[in-house]
């Protein structure tokens, strides 16, 4: 469907492992979508994931689920990219980057080959950098070929924080940005409970030197490896955060979202994919928020710019 007309709100998510599959879930029990295809290089897979989610449709909202084939991208909404290899013990992120380049290389051409004129959003890791090699292939607008960026890092930021100070996590407001990974930053200067300045409400002089503080930026940080650790994967905060951003862009929300986008001069980094706070739409990203960062906050954005910048290049299609 082409943005703009009357929407069918068809989603098509290409992968059906633990990611998509949650994805997926979270789409039927919110009642998001009307139409959702499921795509896989494992065919039966697709096949029982879907028969599994219309089994539960009289507990949820009435939808059209199936699995199908790219074709089915010509006149979706979207199309979100959940399929790629996991990091093998001792493979670098490097690796895995180049590694995955490759596979989502092949599923947007897939893609494009059914001239699909949708949002593109890409969660496959490392995001940020398949994000870029799928703006690259796609030849789409770079307001519509959008990363999940650092929206479920700073969800458990705000989770963290309103667990410390026993405050609703709907009414903690702060970002992560830069990375979605070791070299992303808590932007301590904007966050806010209740509207209220952290440094005040907590009656911290220095955030960002605060032993507290630190340790749970560390834990926001490192969560995955916690995750990993004990259950061997991740994907029930990212399939809820895949399914806000979806709501965002299907109902033309102009919600403020920290997805990864390529940044154009903001902050004065040019040419790499980030995550950052933006303004999301039926278009995609509409604008790029530009917060007043300190000068510690910012050395450290231009840091993970320079290292996703040099891992870009290094996967990029030639």
């Amino acid at each position: 469907m082409t943005i703009g007309q009357s929407k069918t709100r068809k989603v098509v998510i290409i992968g059906t492992g633990f990611v998509g599959s949650s994805y997926a879930y979270a789409l039927l029990n919110q009642g998001t979508v009307n139409e959702l295809v499921l795509i896989d290089l494992d065919k039966d897979r697709a096949e029982g994931e879907a028969r599994d989610l219309n089994h539960g449709m009289p507990f949820g909202a009435p939808m059209r689920i199936r699995a199908g084939d790219y074709e089915e991208c010509t006149d979706a909404d979207m199309v979100v990219i959940t399929a790629g290899a996991n990091q093998a013990p001792g493979e670098t992120r490097l690796d895995l980057a180049a590694k995955n380049a490759k596979i989502m290389t092949g599923i947007v051409n897939s893609i494009m080959d059914t001239e699909f004129k949708g949002i593109l959003l890409v969660a496959t890791n490392p995001v940020d950098v398949l994000s870029h090699v799928a703006l690259e292939v796609s030849g789409l607008p770079k307001e519509r070929v959008i990363g999940s960026g650092t929206i479920l890092d700073t969800a458990r930021f705000r989770y963290l924080l309103s667990e410390y100070y026993q405050v609703d996590s709907r009414n903690v407001h702060a970002y992560i940005i830069g990375e979605h990974g070791d070299s992303e930053l808590p932007v301590w200067s904007h966050v806010q409970i209740g509207g209220v300045p952290l440094s005040k409400y907590g009656n911290i002089p220095d955030v960002q030197q605060d032993e507290n503080m630190r340790t749970i930026f560390e834990n926001v940080r490192d969560a995955a490896y916690h995750i990993i650790e004990r259950k061997g994967a991740t994907y029930y905060g990212i399939g809820l955060g895949l399914a806000r951003l979806t709501r965002a862009i299907l109902y033309n929300e102009n919600s403020i979202v920290t997805v990864s986008t390529l940044f154009e001069g903001q902050y004065g980094v040019e040419g790499v994919y980030l995550g950052v706070p933006a303004v999301v739409n039926e278009y995609g990203v509409r604008e790029v928020l530009e917060l007043d960062l300190n000068e510690q906050e910012s050395k450290q954005l231009h840091e993970s710019a320079k290292i996703l910048k040099e891992m870009t290049e290094n996967v990029l299609p030639n």
